[in-house]
């Protein structure tokens, strides 16, 4: 194993009904003034939004509202949340939603406390930012794991980059999987599928033999396949949905990178399609993932048996693959681009600069050259 400095900075709490006390004990010594951010206000319909209001005015809290953070988060959008928390002078940011919510206000937190552009600091003078508004999480869409780490992932739409920021991780978060019924099932699906593609993509990665990581993250993919396939059965089961969300904070907790280098090219290619069609992140990833593998399974063929004869008891890697694509066929998740809702025409010309603007990993069982990665996109059309 590689030499690594692990820590885990978030204290979570997990259950039916620990939102309560989870914000009774985290915020029950701090400042007054709580920005509750959240997005196009399916809270509000559902009840969870009553729900964290009452907890918090029961505490005496004032309560600032930011809401309409989009699927896909923009630079934008962080810049309004920043300025807002400013004004009005906000001592705990609360983000009640999935993990572009999440994301959004992590960066949020640390721009509202430095005059400095946040992007220009990480990306031109490559420093980090130092301080940021305490922040707690309230999941309600799980699968990217956003509420257990300090990265972010943001639009900048003037840049066309959709790429990862680097913000501080939720003090707190709270896992409680009935929240999760009020998601559209379809998101559910995506947002489980994101988990699998992240453990996939940290085993895939670079690391020597019997490390304990690449274990655990295949222990992690078969179970949440197995939970996947239990809510096809029953959307209801709430066990399955329970599994699912400690699956995706497992599998972005930092737990299974200890030790080793990671593959995360396919997230890379999602990111920057999504910057120019604004596509689902979950289901962007079940298109271009089966493709992405295909074209390297030469290139670690231990590995790729491993993972089909753990995950989906197949004898050979090939077999292993072919299982994938058919068990994202059984999700009902999309298989080819023409699928996904694009906000922009899929055109050779547009994948050619998703190619070009694509961020190349040079970790994974082989570096792809940017014309390899247009074959990749290409091919998934």
């Amino acid at each position: 194993m590689n030499d690594f400095v692990f820590s885990y900075p978030t204290k979570v709490y997990f259950g039916e009904g620990s939102a309560k006390e989870a914000l009774s004990s985290e915020l029950a010594h701090t400042g007054n003034t709580v920005m509750l951010a959240y997005g196009g206000g399916s809270v509000k319909k559902n009840g969870i939004y009553d729900e964290i209001v009452t907890i918090l005015r029961e505490q005496g809290k004032g309560i600032v509202d930011f809401s309409g953070i989009m699927s896909n988060p923009t630079y934008a959008k962080v810049q309004e949340g920043a300025a807002l928390a400013k004004k009005e002078q906000v001592d705990y940011i609360l983000a009640v939603g999935g993990g572009s919510v999440i994301d959004c206000c992590k960066i949020i937190a640390a721009q509202a406390k430095t005059e400095e552009d946040i992007w220009s600091m990480e990306f031109v003078q490559h420093k980090l930012p130092h301080h940021a508004i305490p922040l707690g999480a309230v999941v309600t869409a799980s699968g990217t794991g956003a509420e257990m780490n300090g990265g972010a992932v943001i639009t900048n739409e003037a840049l066309h980059i959709k790429t990862g920021v680097l913000g501080f991780a939720p003090r707190f978060a709270v896992l409680d999987p009935s929240y999760t019924l009020s998601v559209p099932f379809r998101q559910v699906i995506s947002g489980a599928f994101d988990t699998l593609s992240h453990a996939m993509e940290t085993y895939f990665g670079q690391s020597d033999q019997n490390n304990v990581s690449d274990d655990v993250a295949l222990a992690v993919m078969r179970n949440t396949v197995t939970n996947m396939r239990r809510l096809l059965m029953d959307e209801n089961d709430l066990q399955a949905r329970g599994n699912l969300m400690w699956d995706s904070a497992m599998a972005e907790n930092g737990i299974l990178k200890c030790g080793r280098l990671t593959d995360f090219q396919a997230h890379q290619i999602e990111h920057q399609l999504g910057a120019y069609t604004d596509c689902n992140h979950g289901q962007g990833l079940a298109v271009i993932q089966p493709v992405y593998y295909r074209h390297i399974l030469k290139d670690a063929p231990e590995k790729f048996a491993k993972f089909a004869k753990i995950v989906f008891n197949e004898d050979t890697a090939e077999a292993g693959l072919e299982a994938m694509e058919k068990f994202i066929k059984d999700c009902g998740l999309p298989t080819k681009m023409e699928e996904l809702k694009s906000r922009t025409q899929i055109t050779a010309k547009l994948l050619r600069q998703v190619a070009d603007s694509t961020n190349v990993i040079q970790c994974n069982p082989r570096e792809l050259s940017k014309d390899e990665i247009y074959e990749i996109l290409v091919e998934c059309v």
